[in-house]
């Protein structure tokens, strides 16, 4: 039975899933899967101004500051849902290794959302950001992965 090697090219706000027959030649990629999510700035997804509040000594007062970035949480739920949605994959058997290519934050939120038996098929990574390359342009930026 021929092996099914998977590449997922993925940003904070963008992911490709593709198929690879060869591990060794990226030249048969075909795409899987497509995904997109809501990338807008974090001045657009909380409207609000922020609250004030007082001081804990004294009379001045000051704007509260957001918990968390709703930017960079958007981010973090795409990549929970990526890993999600490969770890699903990987249950049906749908594929025998995983190749990750991704700039460095998305690699580390998806591997903090990546079951243990996901991460343990990932035979490579690459920390870049291809997002926007072509699919027919992707084997001559893969050529890291190439093991000789």
């Amino acid at each position: 039975m021929a092996s099914t090697n998977w590449i997922v090219v993925a940003d904070g706000a963008r992911a490709r899933i593709l198929s690879a027959k060869d591990r060794l030649r990226f030249h048969d990629l075909a795409v899987v899967e497509e995904l997109e999510t809501d990338n807008r700035p974090s001045r657009e997804i909380a409207s609000d101004k922020p609250g004030r509040t007082y001081d804990s000594g004294g009379a001045g007062r000051h704007a509260k500051e957001e918990p968390t970035d709703p930017h960079r949480h958007q981010q973090d739920v795409f990549a929970a849902e990526l890993a999600e949605l490969l770890d699903k994959k990987r249950k049906a058997g749908t594929f025998d290794a995983l190749m990750v290519v991704a700039p460095p934050r998305m690699l580390g939120d998806l591997r903090s959302h990546m079951s243990a038996e996901l991460a343990r098929m990932v035979t490579s990574e690459m920390n870049k950001d291809l997002t926007k390359v072509a699919v027919a342009d992707l084997p001559g930026h893969l050529s890291d992965f190439i093991e000789t």
